[in-house]
């Protein structure tokens, strides 16, 4: 018998009570796994399907050895976690992804280099944290650019666009005392895609079909495959990946968005997590992203991956959830996903709808059909 394997049965604990926390316990749900998740929010939407909602902060080590002592494998669904509570379940030796991972993807400064060491190209760099220094790496760096916090930013937060000098007064007030920024190269991209795979405990990696990622006011809008790439631009991203996952030693479901240039590829950023461009594989794929992390952080062989020729994901934010849901009856042709959480703030991801089809000039028109476009 295998001891790296968790059975039917056992807990899978998670880190987090959000929306990807919830899907990681249904699809584990289905396979018959108990569910333990710590989350500060009483009724988030992991704790609704969950066995155990241990209610905590994050960095609460206590609270932590109450998940572990529940669990039988501890996972997390977003990155901006503790890392000395995942150190802490790694020392148990119930967190398979590892902490490394996470060390990693909590720091752009970290990702960049790590692209670099695996000769994957990535847009000009540099770390700063003055103003004064910021202004010696535009020299090199040059315009267009932007600068953005190490960590913590997601969805178009701690970040800011620099097309000018007269853009400068806006980045000294940016650059706090004590903080590291990352000053990038703005590259001019034809395309965002992702490339959403799974790395197995075992290192067998099964991909997802490539994404091509749409957004409005920097927040993920919609997810359309088949990306509208060449056919070159697939194998690289899986190459490029591969080199990552191999070098971070990547256990699990993991995300890499890579900014498409021609036939080119540029890494831009990492999720070690299921990831919101990978929501469409839940009724695209023969195998969700979800499910396919559950089976690796159990230890268990990972699926094929089969696929509709087409999908289009589009988020449910804040502003949409009332529009949708009193008109829902007159919808058609999509699967609804709502995450239950109980304030719709404007831009807030409140759930998400999928169409498949057998091409997206068919899922367009449907979409155009339930005026969904005018989102």
């Amino acid at each position: 018998m295998n001891n790296n394997v968790v059975r039917p049965g056992g807990t899978i604990g998670i880190l987090g009570g959000g929306q990807l926390g919830r899907m990681i316990a249904v699809a584990a749900k289905h396979m018959g796994y108990r569910i333990a998740v710590l989350d500060p929010t009483e009724d988030c939407p992991c704790a609704q399907v969950a066995d155990h909602h241990i209610v905590a902060d994050y960095d609460d080590t206590e609270a932590a050895e109450r998940l572990s002592e529940l669990s039988d494998v501890i996972t997390y669904e977003f990155e901006n976690v503790d890392l000395e509570v995942a150190r802490l379940f790694e020392g148990a030796e119930k967190l398979p992804q590892g902490a490394y991972s996470l060390e990693v993807t909590q720091n752009r400064a970290k990702e960049k280099q790590i692209a670099v060491d695996a000769g994957l190209p990535v847009a000009a760099y540099e770390i700063v944290q003055t103003f004064d220094q910021f202004q010696k790496a535009m020299e090199t760096i040059g315009f267009p650019a932007v600068i953005k916090t190490v960590s913590g930013g997601y969805d178009g937060k701690g970040q800011l666009p620099i097309g000018k000098e007269e853009d400068f007064d806006e980045v000294e007030k940016f650059i706090k005392e004590g903080g590291t920024y990352i000053v990038e190269q703005w590259i001019t991209f034809d395309l965002e895609i992702s490339q959403v795979f799974t790395r197995g405990l075992d290192g067998e990696i099964t991909y997802f079909p490539v994404a091509e990622n749409l957004h409005k006011n920097h927040i993920l809008h919609e997810t359309r495959v088949p990306a509208a790439v060449s056919d070159k631009v697939p194998k690289k991203a899986q190459e490029a990946v591969k080199a990552l996952a191999e070098k971070i030693g990547i256990v699990g479901t993991f995300a890499v968005e890579m900014f498409v240039t021609g036939k080119d590829v540029y890494i831009n950023e990492m999720a070690p997590r299921p990831h919101n461009s990978g929501h469409y594989t839940i009724e695209a794929c023969s195998v969700s992203q979800f499910e396919q992390h559950v089976r690796a952080i159990c230890g268990l062989p990972l699926l094929p991956i089969h696929s509709f020729p087409a999908a289009v994901m589009i988020n449910v934010l804040g502003k949409h959830q009332d529009i949708l849901h009193s008109r829902l009856e007159n919808y058609s042709g999509f699967h609804l996903h709502d995450y239950g959480k109980g304030e719709a703030r404007t831009n807030r991801k409140m759930g998400h709808i999928t169409f498949i089809g057998n091409s997206l000039k068919e899922i367009d028109k449907q979409i155009k059909y339930n005026q969904i476009h005018m989102w």
